[in-house]
């Protein structure tokens, strides 16, 4: 027997209140916040901050200072990242 709209409607919201509560509470106050996969501030954060090592280590010539630098940003670089990388959930029968 299929599932009533409402029954498939409330499935989505607890999905949703479950992925990103922030999102999902803002919709309910009618002013929503940007989805979790475009919110990227500690990303550009953490890309500035390598990118003033690289370069502050080039100007000072100092070798660890720039190799970290270059850690950072390849580290910083998977910030941008949205895809999520978790397991699938499994669908109820």
């Amino acid at each position: 027997m299929p599932e009533s709209d409402d029954e498939r409607i409330a499935d989505l919201e607890a999905a949703l209140r479950h992925d990103d509560p922030r999102f999902a509470q803002g919709l309910g106050k009618g002013r929503p916040r940007r989805p979790r996969e475009y919110r990227r501030g500690r990303a550009w954060l953490a890309m500035g901050l390598a990118v003033a090592a690289v370069v502050t280590g080039a100007v000072v010539p100092h070798g660890l200072l720039l190799a970290a630098g270059l850690v950072m940003a390849a580290l910083a670089v998977n910030l941008f990242d949205t895809t999520l990388r978790r397991r699938p959930r499994r669908r109820r029968p």
